[in-house]
């Protein structure tokens, strides 16, 4: 059952200069756009994020509260429902499915939030981890509409130590004899199982595994654990998906193109949005020396360190109320001084 709705794009120009044929993104809006039409709340996904997991992130009772706001949820391309290797056409499908950055996701997301919704300015941009790639990216390349912005556990650009763990996973799913080069007849399921251990190890913290955090989570060992992460791949991700959405990760890094021309620091200084920033200091894919490094660039700027077991997966809804809290005030300080 769709529970969404979709913008058709048409071909699109990437930022490499290939084009993407009859692009589409899909997206869910929940809320009622105000007469101003600037109530408006974005929330990009994230890996192995849909609109809605994003769902975790509001409600009545939270900071983000669709009886107040508009809520945008929008699907980055190669999630399975935007455009993605899984759902193009010939010959544009698998592994013939192009680059997508950062950048060219924000530039479509620009264009259905205006054109097609009728939005004037985004009270705010915020989302974990890749979502929050693109929170960085609007109030970079759009300035001039974005209020505030709430990147959590993420980062403006990938570090070289977040792109070689990235290679690790991708190198683990490439093993399996079944990928064929993308070109696979059958889902390689040996691989996908490797990726999602893979992946397990760097999602949560030592501590986590030392103090056997896993059994907060209903698992009684760590092999239970990596199990339902192989289950969870392998039941709901395809694998071209997967490594579209991972070369879009690699090559994350605001400053690309030609407003910025690679200037790293000139991107971060040109952000006017209101700026908070939450790192968790056990998080191995997003470290806190690359958030410092940008608070340190980014005008109107708030820091804001949380120390958790839970590592990156800190964010995922649920697991850890403290966090929670802090994001919630987190966004209440933004919407309340923007």
């Amino acid at each position: 059952m769709i529970n969404y709705e979709q913008f058709d794009l048409g071909d699109v120009t990437l930022l490499s200069g290939k084009i993407l044929r009859s692009a589409k993104l899909a997206y869910k809006t929940y809320g009622t756009l105000n007469a101003k039409c600037d109530n408006v709340i974005l929330l990009p996904t994230f890996y192995t994020g849909t609109h809605k997991r994003n769902e975790g992130f509001f409600g009545a009772s939270r900071a983000i509260n669709p009886e107040q706001h508009f809520i945008v949820s929008i699907n980055m391309f190669g999630n399975g429902f935007s455009s993605s290797p899984s759902n193009t056409h010939v010959p544009q499908d698998g592994s013939r499915f192009p680059l997508v950055t950062i950048r060219d996701n924000v530039t479509c997301q620009y264009r259905l939030l205006i054109e097609h919704l009728g939005v004037k300015r985004i009270a705010l941009v915020v989302g974990w981890s890749m979502a929050g790639c693109q929170a960085y990216q609007w109030a970079a390349q759009y300035p001039h509409i974005v209020n505030a912005i709430l990147p959590f556990c993420s980062s403006a650009k990938t570090s070289s130590h977040n792109f070689v763990f990235l290679e690790g996973v991708k190198a683990a799913l490439c093993a399996d004899q079944d990928w064929n080069k993308g070109n696979y007849t059958t889902p390689p399921v040996t691989g996908l199982k490797a990726f999602a251990r893979t992946y397990a190890g760097w999602a949560f913290s030592p501590t986590f595994f030392r103090e056997a955090f896993y059994k907060k989570l209903g698992f009684n060992t760590v092999e239970d654990l990596l199990q339902d992460w192989e289950n969870d791949h392998v039941k709901n991700w395809d694998a071209n998906d997967l490594l579209a959405k991972l070369a879009t990760w690699q090559a994350n890094d605001i400053s690309v193109g030609p407003y910025y021309k690679n200037n790293y620091k000139k991107a971060l200084q040109s952000i006017k949005a209101r700026t908070i920033l939450i790192s968790c200091t056990q998080d191995l894919y997003f470290s806190l020396e690359d958030n410092v490094f940008e608070a340190q660039n980014i005008p109107n700027v708030d820091l804001r360190q949380y120390d958790s077991p839970w590592g990156h997966c800190v964010a995922n809804p649920g697991n850890d109320p403290g966090f929670e809290n802090l994001l919630d005030k987190s966004i209440c300080d933004l919407l309340e001084n923007t």
